[in-house]
This record gives C-alpha cells, sequence and structure tokens, in this order.
C-alpha cells in the first residue's frame, strides 16, 4: 500500500465517518525482461498487465486500484536478490511475484521469507522451491506433478522400450527436471541407454548426442531449456536421430520452434496450460491477450495471468490497514484460500512438506495438458 502521512489520517477520519479511500495497492514482479531468459520473462509481465488492467477496469480490489512495480531481474541470482530488496524495503510492495528461474528464487526466496513478505513464483517448478518457508508460494506446476503423466502418455503412444536421456547440471530447474525424470524412468521401469550433461552457454551438443545414436534409443529425454533443446534437436536431426524427443517445463516457449523450426516434430511435452482449451476462461484470456498484444500467448503469460487473479482473490477477503506488515500478514493467510477457474483451469493450493517433514510453502494443486508437436506448434494430444 502506499500510504502518506497526511493519506493515512484522511482514511482514518473517513473510516470514522463510515466510507473509504480508494487506494493503489502495490504489487511487485520481478522477471526476466534481458538475458537468456526474457523469452520467459516478457511473457510474465505481459500475463501480468494484461491481469492488472482487467481488475482495475472492473474497479480493483475492493475500489482500491492495482499499481504494478515491475523490475527486470535478469534472469540472474545475484540481481534477484537486487531487485527484491528494492521492491520489499525501498517500494514497500505488499507482495513480490517472480523471479522467473528456480536458480534465482533458491537465491531472492529468501529474502521475501525472511521479510515475513509473500513472493509468488509463476514459472519456478524446481522440486525444494517451497521448501524456503512458509511465505513462499507458486502456481507453477512442478516438474514431479507433470513428467510422471508425460513419459507415461510418449510411452505408451510410440510404444517405447528404452531411452537417452541429456541435461544440464548446472541449473537448479534443469536439475531438478533431471532428478523427477530419472524417478520417473525407474518408476515405469523404462531403461535409459545412456545419460548425457552440459553446462550453460553450451551450443554443440554433438558429441553428446554422437553417445546417444550409438546407444540407439526409442526417443531421447530432455530436460532443457528451450534454446538448448532447440539446438539440440536441430544437431540431432543432422546426425540422423530419428526418434522423438521427451521434454519438460523449459520446452514451453515459442523460442523452440523459431530456432528448431520442424526438428521437433513428435516431441511430447506437458503443460498446466493448453492454448486449445476451450473454457470460456480461457477463450476470453487468450482472445484479449492477442487484441492487446497482437501475438499468441504461452503457458508462462497464462499463469501469470492467473496469478493476479489469485492474489485479488484472497485480497477481496482482506481488510487493508494501510500499515504494510498488518497487511502482508494478513495476504499471507488469505491466499491459501484463494481459488479461481482461470485460462490454466480450476486452480487452488496445497500445504507443502518440506524434506525434513515439516510444513512449507504452498504448491500448485492442477493437472498437467499433453500437447504433441505437429506443423512446429503444439498441439493438444488427443490420445490417438
Amino acid at each position: 500500500m502506499r500510504f502518506l502521512p497526511k493519506t493515512l489520517a484522511l482514511v482514518s477520519a473517513l473510516a470514522c465517518a463510515g466510507l473509504a479511500q480508494a487506494a493503489d495497492i502495490k504489487i511487485g514482479v520481478a522477471a526476466a525482461l534481458t538475458g537468456g531468459a526474457a523469452q520467459y520473462g516478457v511473457s510474465i509481465r505481459n500475463g501480468f498487465q494484461l491481469a492488472a488492467e482487467e481488475i482495475n477496469a472492473k474497479g480493483g480490489i475492493n475500489g482500491n486500484k492495482i499499481q504494478l512495480v515491475i523490475e527486470d531481474e535478469q534472469g540472474k541470482k545475484e540481481e534477484g536478490i537486487n531487485v527484491f530488496k528494492k521492491l520489499i524495503f525501498q517500494d514497500k510492495v505488499l507482495m513480490v511475484f517472480g523471479p522467473t528461474l528456480s536458480n534465482s528464487m533458491f537465491a531472492a526466496g529468501p529474502v521475501a521469507n525472511a521479510a515475513k513478505t509473500v513472493v509468488f513464483g509463476t514459472s519456478v517448478t524446481a522440486n525444494g522451491i517451497t521448501d524456503i518457508g512458509p511465505y513462499v508460494f507458486r502456481n507453477s506446476v512442478m516438474e514431479s506433478d507433470v513428467l510422471p503423466v508425460t513419459v507415461a502418455t510418449a510411452t505408451k503412444h510410440y510404444k517405447l522400450k528404452k531411452v537417452a536421456v541429456i541435461y544440464g547440471n548446472d541449473d537448479a530447474f534443469t536439475k531438478s527436471g533431471y532428478d523427477v525424470f530419472k524417478k520417473v524412468l525407474e518408476d515405469q521401469k523404462l531403461p535409459v541407454t545412456t545419460t548425457e550433461t552440459y553446462v550453460k552457454g553450451d551450443v554443440d551438443f554433438k558429441a553428446q548426442l554422437t553417445k546417444i545414436k550409438g546407444s540407439n534409443p526409442d526417443a531421447v529425454v530432455c530436460s532443457c531449456l528451450a534454446e538448448e533443446a532447440a539446438n539440440i534437436m536441430l544437431q540431432a536431426r543432422g546426425l540422423g536421430i530419428k526418434v522423438p524427443f521427451i521434454g519438460g517445463n523449459g520446452f514451453n516457449s515459442p523460442k523452440l520452434f523459431e530456432i528448431s523450426k520442424l526438428a521437433g516434430e513428435g516431441t511430447f511435452v506437458g503443460s498446466p496450460w493448453s492454448n486449445t482449451n476451450p473454457a470460456p476462461a480461457n477463450k476470453a484470456f487468450v482472445a484479449s491477450y492477442v487484441k492487446k498484444y497482437n501475438a499468441e500467448p504461452n503457458q508462462f503469460a497464462a499463469q501469470a495471468f492467473d496469478a493476479l487473479h489469485v492474489a485479488a482473490a484472497a485480497l477481496q477477503e482482506v481488510k487493508l490497514s494501510g500499515d504494510v506488515n498488518t497487511d502482508r500478514e494478513a495476504l499471507k493467510n488469505a491466499l491459501p484460500k484463494a481459488t479461481i477457474n482461470g485460462a490454466t483451469g480450476p486452480f487452488k493450493f496445497r500445504a507443502a512438506v518440506t524434506k525434513t517433514g515439516k510444513p512449507g510453502g504452498w504448491d500448485a494443486d492442477q493437472k498437467p495438458f499433453i500437447y504433441v508437436v505437429k506443423g512446429g506448434k503444439f498441439t493438444a494430444f488427443d490420445g490417438k
């Protein structure tokens, strides 16, 4: 909340007289608007801006308008910490959305949790995020919820007998995705012919792909960000590897097709959002997004759009006092009960439990959609 002393006095006087003074509700957004993760961060920012405009156009939250304070955390851990400190201690926002990458959340999330300020991730899917503490929320569906369904669907469709694996081993998101893939492949008794790794910034994957080709897999499981995945696909086809890919959440970006073109045909990916979901809330979101940005939305825009509506639903139940610490605590207590039927479908939170068995933050409780890539586009898999 942004209240000046004189404003507070006026609010108190109006409250005593049975009236109310509308004010801005300052909400922070920390997104990677530049750098390698900007392909996700810009979509996230767009989703928040679209939701804020819609909520404000309908009168705001109990008469108070949402004011977004958007900062570029560049997809870097150090910058994520700096941006969080600015938003929480200098701008005194009510809550913070972001950051874009799990690596940055592991670094900056503890800053918000220690300051008893809600931090709400919309794109951070790594295991352990909500271990940070009780002020950590996310509507990004975890890889451990999405990948078992994705692998099982691809295995049945392609009648897979064995797969190869490749992943980035120096990034929290891709490493966490690999850990989930490894367990899923073990649980589903799908043998692994070889496991190859790379580090962030690599652009030549031919050595790893040559080993993969020699192991003769039926598919390649890839825990990678979109740009790396696209280059892996292109170079795989160049080496004569014709088997399909199975990807994680990092595949869900138009960047995948901008680079790979048709090299990713037949790839299976799970996602919490489907552009072809005919639900009225999703159709309205897609139409509004296309009208405002003259571009198709993606999963990250949809999750950001829904996240602000989740926060708005919680804030409807909060009687804001004007004291930022009191209001931050009230929002933290109201959020777990918030539910919406949004662009990503019905949404609610579930309480997270840390690795040591203690209560943590709050994870998304949603079912994923399964896509298969056809004609260079994500297409909802119809089971045939």
